[in-house]
C-alpha cells in the first residue's frame, strides 16, 4: 500500500517540476522559434475573431482551429522535454518532432475545406487516415509531456475505447468501429480533438491569456500588491489580509496556482512570518489565496471559457456567476485570519512601513482602468471575444506613455515567450480531451452514463452530488483543472442535470471540486509549493490549508443545490440569500478557529469545543440554502441557526475579543 511518505514525496517531484517548468527559459533558434509562431498565432487569432480577412478572405474556423493546433502543438516538442528534468536545452530528436508536428498540422489546416465537405470524419481516403494517425500519435506524446503519465494513460485508454466499446459489459458498453475510423474521427470531426475545449481556446482563452501576461508584465501584479498593502495591511494580520488580496488579483490574472505562489509568496510568506505569524500558518493562507484567485472574477483561468464555450453561454454571464462564490471563498478566508489573529494578538503593519494609498492608485489608476474596459466591455456591449485586445491595446498605450514597466523589446520577447508556453502546455492538454469527449460521442454512451449514475445514487440528489464531489477530487488530483473538467462534464455533469440540478451550478460545482487537490493531502501542491517557501512541514501546512479553506469543500454543495447564490434567481432572492451566506459563513469560520472576529473568543476545554460544534451548526444551518430539514422551510431553517447561535454570543462576547488570546508564536516556529 501507498504510504503517506511515498505519496508526499511523488507530490513534492510534481511540485519540483511545476516550479522549473516555471522558471525555464529559453534562448537562440529556440527562443526565437517559440516568439515567432506565438507572434503567427496571435496575429491569425486577431484576423479571425476581428474578422479583418487578411489575404482576401475569410479562414473557415475548423482551418483556423487546425492551424493553432499545429503550432502549439509543435511548439509543445520544443518547451517540454521527454523524460528527465525540466530543460530549455532542446534536443536534436525534439526538433525532428517539432518539425514533424508542424507539417503534419500543416497538412491537415491545408485540407481543411476538403475534409468538411466531404466527410473526412466518417470517410477519410487513405492519406487523410494515415495523416489523422500520425497527428493522434502525436497529440499522445504531447499530453504526456504538458499533462503527465495520469493524464496520457486516461486519454490513451479512452480515445482507444471505442475499438472494443460492445466487448465491455452494461453500462459502459456501446458502439464500436475500426480504429482508422475512430482516429478520423476524433482529428476532423467537430466533437473530437477540435470539439468545444479547442473551439473555447481559439475564440476566448488566447486573449485572456495574453491580457493576463501583459498585465503582469507591464507591472500589473507589483501594483495590485501594493494596493492590497495600502487597504488592509495596518490591521491585525494585516500581511496575512494581503496575501488574500494580492493573490486573489495574480491569481485571477495568470489562471494558475502554482505560478502564483512562487510569484506572490515570495513577498508574501516573509512579511507574514515578520509578523508572528508561523512557518505553517503563513504557508497555509498563501496556498488557500493562490487557489482562490483561479476562481475570481473577471479572468479566472482557462477552464471558464471552456465552460462558457460547453454551456452556449456569454463567458460574462459565467464571470458574474462565479462572483459569489469566489466572494464567500475569501471572505471566510478573510474571517479565519482575523479570528487566528485576534486569538494570537497579532498586529497590523505599522503605518510608515506601507505604501500610501494615494500614491499607489496614482501611480497605477489606469490597471483599474483597463479593468473596468475590460468588464463594460464583456457585459454591456457582450464582446467577450475581442474585449482583451481593447483592454491589452488601452494598457499597452498608456503604459508606454506613464508607466513606469515600459516595454523594451528584451521585456516584449520575454513576455511573447511565456505566452507562447502556457499556450503550448493548454493545446497539448485540449487536445487530448478532446479525444475523451470524441469517444464518448462515438459511442453513444454518454446518455445512458448518466442515466445508470442516477440510478445507483437511488435518485438520492445528496448522494448524487457526493459521488460527484469525490469523482471530481480524484481526478483533479491525477489531471489540470481544465482536463478534470471537460472530463467530468462528459460523464458527470449529465447525470448530475437530470436529477434535477441547474446545469450552470452544477458545472461550477465540478470546477470547484476540480480545485481542492491543490490544498488537500495527499497532492496538495499548492500548499507544498508554499510550505517550500516557508521552510515547513509539506503534510502539515496541507492540513492546515484544508482548514483555512474549509469554506471551499462546503460551499459548492450550497450553490448547486440553491442556484441563486450563483445568481440564477431574482435580485430579492440572490441578496437574501447571499447576507445568509455570508453569515452563516463567518459563523463556520468562528467555529474553525475558536474565536469569533469582532465578538471574542469561544473558550476552552470541553465548554468551548461545545460552543465550536453549536455556533457551525448554526452556520451551516444560516448558510445552507434550503429548506426541507424536518419540515421546515429555507426561513425557518435560517431563523433555528441564528437561534443555535444565541448562546456561543453570549460566551463570546463576555469573554471579549482579547480574553482568550495566547502568546504568538516564535517567527521560526
Amino acid at each position: 500500500m501507498e504510504t503517506q511518505d511515498t505519496r508526499q514525496g511523488r507530490g513534492a517531484a510534481a511540485l519540483e517540476a511545476e516550479a522549473e517548468r516555471e522558471k525555464a527559459t529559453f534562448t537562440g533558434v529556440t527562443r526565437l522559434v517559440i516568439v515567432a509562431l506565438t507572434l503567427f498565432a496571435i496575429g491569425l487569432t486577431i484576423n479571425q475573431l476581428f474578422n479583418l480577412k487578411i489575404g482576401g478572405s475569410a479562414i473557415l474556423d475548423g482551418m483556423y482551429l487546425n492551424m493553432l493546433a499545429g503550432i502549439f502543438l509543435s511548439l509543445t516538442f520544443l518547451v517540454f522535454r521527454s523524460h528527465g528534468p525540466v530543460s530549455a536545452r532542446v534536443p536534436w530528436y525534439d526538433w525532428i518532432i517539432f518539425a514533424a508536428a508542424l507539417a503534419v498540422g500543416g497538412f491537415i489546416a491545408w485540407n481543411a475545406e476538403e475534409a468538411t465537405t466531404f466527410g473526412w470524419e466518417f470517410a477519410a481516403p487513405d492519406y487523410g487516415v494515415w495523416a489523422a494517425i500520425a497527428f493522434y500519435v502525436l497529440i499522445l506524446e504531447a499530453t504526456r509531456r504538458a499533462g503527465g503519465t495520469v493524464l496520457f494513460l486516461i486519454v490513451l485508454m479512452f480515445s482507444l475505447y471505442p475499438t472494443f466499446a460492445e466487448s465491455v459489459p452494461d453500462p459502459l458498453s456501446g458502439y464500436q468501429q475500426p480504429f482508422n475510423d475512430v482516429v478520423a474521427f476524433f482529428i476532423y470531426s467537430s466533437e473530437g480533438s477540435f470539439g468545444i475545449p479547442m473551439q473555447a481556446f481559439g475564440s476566448l482563452v488566447i486573449g485572456f491569456i495574453l491580457f493576463g501576461s501583459v498585465l503582469q508584465f507591464t507591472g500589473g501584479g507589483r501594483f495590485f500588491n501594493d494596493l492590497a498593502f495600502a487597504l488592509v495591511g495596518r490591521y491585525r494580520g494585516g500581511s496575512a489580509k494581503v496575501a488574500i488580496f494580492a493573490s486573489g488579483f495574480m491569481g485571477s490574472m495568470s489562471g494558475s496556482v502554482i505560478s502564483n505562489v512562487l510569484t506572490t509568496g515570495a513577498v508574501s510568506i516573509p512579511a507574514m512570518r515578520r509578523a508572528g505569524f508561523s512557518a505553517r500558518y503563513a504557508a497555509a493562507t498563501e496556498a488557500c489565496a493562490s487557489t482562490g484567485g483561479v476562481l475570481m472574477p473577471p479572468i479566472m483561468g482557462a477552464t471558464a471559457f471552456v465552460m462558457a464555450s460547453w454551456l452556449g453561454l456569454p463567458y460574462s454571464e459565467i464571470m458574474l456567476a462565479a462572483a459569489i462564490p469566489s466572494l464567500l471563498y475569501y471572505f471566510g478566508l478573510f474571517a479565519q485570519i482575523d479570528a487566528y489573529s485576534a486569538r494570537r494578538g497579532l498586529r497590523g503593519i505599522p503605518a510608515e512601513l506601507l505604501p500610501r494609498l494615494g500614491a499607489v492608485m496614482k501611480s497605477g489608476w489606469f490597471y483599474i482602468s483597463v479593468f473596468a474596459l475590460l468588464i463594460v466591455l464583456m457585459v454591456a456591449y457582450r464582446w467577450e471575444t475581442t474585449a482583451p485586445f481593447y483592454a491589452i491595446a488601452l494598457l499597452l498605450v498608456i503604459n508606454q506613455l506613464i508607466g513606469t514597466d515600459r516595454f523594451t523589446l528584451s521585456g516584449f520577447v520575454d513576455m511573447i515567450a511565456s505566452v507562447g508556453r502556457i499556450l503550448a502546455e493548454l493545446v497539448a492538454v485540449l487536445l487530448g480531451i478532446g479525444m475523451i469527449v470524441g469517444a464518448f460521442q462515438a459511442t453513444g454512451l454518454t446518455g445512458p452514463l448518466a442515466g445508470e449514475l442516477v440510478s445507483l445514487a437511488g435518485n438520492s440528489t445528496i448522494l448524487l452530488l457526493i459521488m460527484g464531489a469525490i469523482t471530481a477530487f480524484i481526478f483533479g488530483m491525477g489531471m489540470t483543472v481544465t482536463a478534470c473538467y471537460i472530463f467530468l462534464a462528459v460523464i458527470l455533469a449529465p447525470a448530475l442535470v437530470q436529477g434535477g440540478l441547474n446545469e450552470l451550478a452544477v458545472h461550477l460545482f465540478i470546477l470547484y471540486w476540480g480545485m481542492v487537490s491543490y490544498i488537500t493531502p495527499p497532492v496538495a501542491l499548492g500548499a507544498f509549493a508554499a510550505a517550500s517557501m516557508a521552510g515547513s512541514s509539506p503534510i502539515r501546512t496541507a492540513f492546515e490549508a484544508m482548514r483555512l479553506g474549509g469554506v471551499i469543500y462546503i460551499m459548492p454543495f450550497f450553490f448547486v443545490l440553491n442556484p441563486a447564490l450563483v445568481g440564477q434567481a431574482g435580485t430579492a432572492e440572490v441578496l437574501f440569500v447571499l447576507v445568509c451566506a455570508m453569515v452563516g459563513v463567518w459563523f463556520i469560520s468562528s467555529a474553525l478557529q475558536g474565536h469569533i472576529s469582532l465578538v471574542g473568543g469561544l473558550g476552552t476545554g470541553a465548554l468551548g469545543w461545545l460552543m465550536r460544534g453549536m455556533i457551525l451548526l448554526s452556520g451551516l444551518l444560516i448558510a445552507a440554502p434550503m429548506g426541507g430539514l424536518v419540515g421546515l422551510g429555507h426561513t425557518e431553517v435560517t431563523i433555528l441557526g441564528a437561534l443555535m447561535a444565541v448562546v456561543p454570543l453570549i460566551l463570546a462576547w463576555r469573554t471579549g475579543e482579547n480574553g482568550d488570546a495566547v502568546p504568538s508564536p516564535a517567527p521560526g516556529a
